[in-house]
């Protein structure tokens, strides 16, 4: 299932949400841009390597370009390819601009960076030795959806599914990102964690980071009056 648009108005301007994907866009360009060396030097010198974060292997001095600790931030502006870009922007943007309306700007943007890093611990602990870079904002994302579960979950979303042929339905936010969540953990229980491709433990990580953190701000945020209605950004 693939989320079109949700349909839940905003009363703030989503300022971080769209400073975020325009940063993840500009930033892809300028991977590409770097030719295919200079892509995959990118990957590895500002990628997340759990064993070069840990300590136990070294990245080639040609290669080095941060300090392994920056590499925890610099890993969430990264991206493998179009498709990985444009499928992290999309749910960043559908869903974003709701959760930063209720958190706030500053807040939100902080949330967001701590969604990230609780993702990228979560892929190093199962197997801090991987020597795998881990690139991509969707551990960070991961941590608004589920701030968003949380937030709205009978918030209707527009969603395309393709099984053969293409429809396209509304449901419930709390059942498209149950579906989402379940399918993230299925998938992390079938692959090895020594395997590359999509960091699910990360998903894992940033969503239940953000599940936390929105359940324990839900009540005082709730109190807060609400904003004057300012434009349909949702």
């Amino acid at each position: 299932m693939i989320p079109l648009k949700d349909y839940n108005p905003t009363r703030r301007r989503p300022i971080v949400t769209v400073g975020l994907v325009l940063l993840g866009v500009v930033v892809f360009l300028w991977q590409i841009s770097e030719g295919a060396r200079g892509f995959e030097r990118t990957v590895y010198g500002l990628g997340m390597i759990p064993a070069v974060l840990t300590g136990q292997a070294r990245l080639a001095p040609e290669l080095e370009m941060v300090a392994p600790w920056a590499t925890l931030f610099t890993s969430m502006f990264l991206h493998g390819g179009w498709m990985h870009l444009i499928g992290n922007m999309l749910y960043l943007w559908i869903f974003g601009n709701n959760v930063e309306d209720r958190l706030g700007h500053g807040a939100f943007l902080l949330f967001y960076l701590a969604s990230g890093l609780a993702a990228a611990a979560a892929q190093i602990l199962p197997d801090p030795g991987a020597e795998t870079p881990m690139v991509g904002a969707s551990g960070a994302i991961s941590g608004v959806l589920g701030a968003y579960l949380v937030f709205f979950p009978r918030a209707r979303v527009l969603v395309l599914v393709p099984v053969g042929f293409l429809f396209i339905y509304t449901l419930p936010a709390g059942w498209l990102l149950g579906f989402w969540f379940f399918f993230q953990i299925l998938s992390a229980l079938v692959t090895p964690p020594t395997a590359g491709g999509v960091a699910w433990w990360a998903h894992i990580g940033g969503f239940a980071f953000g599940v936390l953190v929105a359940v324990l701000l839900r009540g005082g945020i709730r109190r807060k009056p609400p904003l004057p209605r300012r434009g349909p950004w949702g």
